[in-house]
C-alpha cells in the first residue's frame, strides 16, 4: 500500500500562542502511526514552533513573515483575526498551493482561524481531501470534514457554514489527545477517590503573554492553603514574561518550581491535585485525568468553552485575566469545602475520555488495511 500523506497548516505566534499547532502535533503523530507521511506548513512569526516540529520528525516547510505582518495586541483589534495570518487568504494559498503540488497530500489538515472558504476553495485542487479544525463556527468552510472539539458544541452551530455533504465532528469525543493522557486516566482517577488539596499546577499556556502566571502566584498569597503545599509552575521557553515569573516563584510562601518545555505534561497534571490553567485546548487534558481546574479566559475564543465548563461542573470560572486578584481566593476557597474536589473530579472525568484522536483518525480512514 502507498503511503499516505497528510499536509498540516497551522501557526504558531506569540499572539497565536501555541494551541493549534500542539494540537495537529497530536493528530500527526497518531497518523505517523499508522504509516502517514505528515508535513507542515507554518509561517515563521515570532513564537513560532518550527524547530519543535522538526524535532518531532516530522518535514516543515516554512512562510516567510514580513515586518508588515507583525500582530499587535492593542486594545480593539479585529476579532476575525485577519491579522493572524501575516498575509492575504490570496496570497498565503498562492504559497501553499505551490507546496502542495509538489506534494500531492491525501489530506490537507487547516488550523488557522485567519483561514476560510476562500483559502479552502484556492488549495482544493492540490488535494485530495481537506479537513478544517475550528473553534469560532463564525464563517464559511469548504471541507470534507470539520472537527470542532468544544464541549457543548453541536452539528447545527454549522448550519450553513458547510456544505451538507461535510462530515461533522463536533463534541469532546473528538478532542486532540496525546496517547499520555488516556493511559494515564484510570491511576488519575483513582488517587483522586481520596481528595486533598497539596499540589497546585498552574500552566497558563506556552506563551502567557499577558503574564496571568505572576498573577495567580501573587493573588494565591493571599489565600489560605495548607502548610505542606507546593506549587509547580509549567511555561514555555520563549514566554516573555519567563524571568519575571521565576523570580516571583523565589519570594512565595511555599515551595515554588518552574518548569518550561517539559515532555512530560500528562504526568504533572495527574500529580496535581488542583490546576489553575488557561481555558483552552489543555482544558480536555484536564478533564480526561479528573484533575479539577480553575480555568482563567485569556483570549475571547476561549470564553464559550469556559463558560460550558463552568455550567458542567467540571471548572471554577474566572472569565479575565484582569478578575485574576479578586476571583481566585473565593475560588479556592469554594474548592476547600468537603466534597468539593472530588465532585468536580467526578464531572470532568464524564467530559472526555481521551480517545478522540483516534476516532479522528477514523474518520480520516487511516485504519483500513
Amino acid at each position: 500500500m502507498n503511503t499516505r500523506r497528510v499536509v498540516f497548516r497551522a501557526d504558531a505566534s506569540l499572539q497565536i500562542g501555541s494551541g493549534h499547532v500542539m494540537r495537529c502535533l497530536t493528530l500527526a503523530s497518531a497518523l505517523k502511526a499508522e504509516g502517514a507521511d505528515c508535513h507542515f506548513v507554518c509561517r515563521e512569526h515570532t513564537g513560532h514552533l518550527l524547530d519543535l516540529i522538526r524535532s518531532k520528525g516530522f518535514n516543515s516547510h516554512s512562510l516567510d513573515a514580513s515586518a508588515s505582518s507583525r500582530l499587535q495586541n492593542q486594545a480593539g483589534a479585529r476579532l476575525d483575526y485577519d491579522d493572524w495570518l501575516g498575509a492575504t487568504q490570496a496570497q498565503d494559498s498562492e504559497r501553499c498551493s505551490d507546496i502542495l503540488a509538489l506534494l500531492e497530500p491525501d489530506w490537507l489538515v487547516v488550523d488557522h482561524y485567519a483561514l476560510d472558504a476562500e483559502w479552502e476553495s484556492a488549495v482544493r485542487k492540490n488535494c485530495s481531501r481537506l479537513l478544517v479544525i475550528d473553534d469560532l463556527a463564525n464563517r464559511m468552510h469548504e471541507c470534507d470534514i470539520l472537527l470542532d472539539q468544544n464541549l457543548g458544541r453541536t452539528n447545527s452551530e454549522y448550519t450553513g457554514l458547510v456544505n451538507p455533504s461535510c462530515d461533522l465532528l463536533t463534541g469532546t469525543q473528538y478532542a486532540l489527545l496525546r496517547p499520555e493522557f488516556a493511559n494515564l486516566r484510570k491511576s488519575s482517577l483513582i488517587r483522586r477517590s481520596t481528595p486533598r488539596l497539596q499540589h497546585i499546577l498552574i500552566t497558563m499556556g506556552g506563551v502567557d503573554q499577558f503574564n496571568a502566571t505572576t498573577a495567580v502566584l501573587e493573588s494565591l498569597r493571599s489565600c489560605t492553603l495548607s502548610p505542606d503545599c507546593f506549587i509547580s509552575v509549567i511555561m514555555g521557553s520563549n514566554a516573555p514574561f519567563l524571568a519575571d515569573v521565576i523570580g516571583t516563584a523565589k519570594q512565595m510562601p511555599w515551595p515554588t518550581k518552574v518548569f518550561s518545555n517539559v515532555t512530560d505534561m500528562g504526568e504533572r497534571m495527574a500529580a496535581a491535585d488542583l490546576v489553575i490553567g488557561a481555558a483552552g485546548s489543555t482544558s480536555w487534558e484536564r478533564c480526561c485525568l479528573g484533575v479539577p481546574t480553575i480555568v482563567v479566559v485569556l483570549a475571547d475564543n476561549q470564553r464559550s468553552g469556559a463558560y460550558a465548563m463552568k455550567q458542567s461542573g467540571c471548572a471554577e470560572l474566572i472569565d479575565h485575566a484582569n478578575r485574576i486578584p479578586d476571583s481566585l481566593p473565593s475560588a479556592i476557597m469554594s474548592l476547600s469545602v468537603n466534597g468539593a474536589l472530588k465532585k468536580m473530579s467526578e464531572q470532568a472525568s464524564r467530559v472526555v475520555d481521551g480517545l478522540g484522536v483516534q476516532r479522528v483518525a477514523n474518520k480520516m480512514s487511516f485504519n483500513d488495511e
